[in-house]
């Protein structure tokens, strides 16, 4: 289509399913600080006052001999998730981080899992993939952080509007937001706004004619388009007080969209939080957005997408798959060639070039797991722009 409109939509730390992808991801965080080689599979479910945690860990100063998990950890481990809930916002009557229960289901790993990631299956004596899957990276040059557009000024506005709840000067948001943008497209280039949609959390006192005028001019600032006023939707239904999980129960790994490219890419359907970076879900979804934006950024294409795909217990990638939409400088089959002579693809391989082993991962759970800023500690090293000197070897 020449002309067409698309959406994406994003949601805040405080709306349920993202509390628990940040609980998972801080309980990953700390079993990292206590083993950088611990594995770690957390899941969180969120509801009226109340927390459980399941899964498998396995690591040292984390389990026994026997793989249980030593009784002391646990007591960390809730007190790593009241925290977590408590520097999210959550002091409600229905979700609070004094209140609420803790159910701590979570036990050692299992030995078949183990042994296919620890020492490879069969000939493979490598160390495996954790699982087999496909995963997806994509990057595209009509952004300054090479994400596309809709789900870019989805996350941008939903940062800018919890920056103000977390101000001391805020007027009543709670913690549970969502948005949603729809672009107007134009032979595949953004050029106006089609609507936007806001729903966020407030307090019995706010007033809905000041909640809506401070959201339209936090949807002004972001969007490089005007807003008319009837294209802006903000809490549709009315009031909105009762949020988080006392209004609808959370889990880990339900906004895998959010997390990744908004729609405009293909999703392998495996989530990231709560993951240590053996499982290829997570580091190979990783490093396949690495690559895509090296690729895109060294102007090789205006967009680029890449597939990968696993077994359990194997190394290398079954496939390498590219495409830049007839927008390379060159063709996708050099592409590929280039790619697996510039970088080790295998668990190991992704492990060291990006230093995962680190606790990195909180603030990955919410806003989207790229287009983020690299840090000096080690967070979102995905996001760097340095496979460009080795790509141009093979590509010129």
């Amino acid at each position: 289509m020449k002309k067409y409109y698309f959406t994406s939509e994003s949601v805040s730390e405080g709306h349920p399913d993202k509390i628990c992808d940040r609980i998972s991801d801080e309980i990953l965080d700390f079993c990292l600080r206590k083993d950088p080689f611990a594995r770690v599979a957390c899941e969180t479910l969120a509801t009226t006052n109340h927390v459980t945690l399941a899964g498998e860990i396995r690591g040292n100063g984390i389990t026994d001999k026997k793989g249980n998990i030593i009784e002391s950890v646990k007591l960390e481990m809730e007190q790593v998730v009241r925290s977590t809930i408590k520097e999210i916002g959550y002091e409600q009557n229905g979700f609070h981080y004094k209140k609420l229960t803790i159910d701590n289901r979570l036990h050692g790993q299992s030995p078949d899992i183990a042994q296919g990631v620890d020492e490879g299956n069969g000939k493979h004596k490598e160390e495996g993939a954790g699982d087999q899957g496909i995963m997806f990276g994509f990057a595209t040059n009509e952004t300054e952080n090479h994400m596309p557009p809709a789900i870019y000024y989805s996350h941008r506005i939903l940062q800018e509007l919890s920056a103000i709840r977390r101000s001391p000067n805020n007027p009543g948001f709670g913690p549970d937001m969502k948005s949603q943008v729809t672009l107007e497209f134009e032979k595949h280039k953004a050029v106006g706004v089609g609507n936007v949609v806001v729903s966020t959390q407030h307090t019995e006192e706010f007033q809905y004619n000041d909640l809506r005028n401070i959201v339209q001019s936090v949807v002004n600032d972001v969007l490089p388009w005007p807003v008319k006023d009837d294209k802006l939707f903000v809490n549709p239904t009315g009031k909105f007080v009762v949020g988080g999980p006392d209004g609808d129960a959370g889990l880990t790994g339900r906004k895998i969209i959010v997390d990744t490219y908004g729609g405009s890419a293909p999703h392998g359907g495996g989530a990231f939080s709560g993951k240590d970076p053996t499982k290829v879900d997570r580091s190979a979804a990783y490093i396949a957005r690495y690559v895509a934006k090296n690729i895109v950024a060294g102007g090789w294409a205006e967009q680029c997408l890449i597939q990968l795909s696993y077994a359990i217990g194997v190394a290398k990638p079954m496939s390498v798959f590219v495409d830049t939409f007839g927008t390379g400088t060159t063709s996708d089959e050099k592409i590929i060639e280039a790619i697996n002579k510039s970088i080790d693809l295998s668990p190991y391989g992704i492990r060291t070039h990006l230093q995962l082993n680190k606790p990195i991962y909180a603030l990955t759970s919410s806003y989207g797991h790229f287009g983020r800023t690299p840090t000096i500690h080690g967070h979102f090293p995905w996001e760097r722009n340095d496979l460009i000197d080795e790509l141009k070897k093979h590509l010129g």
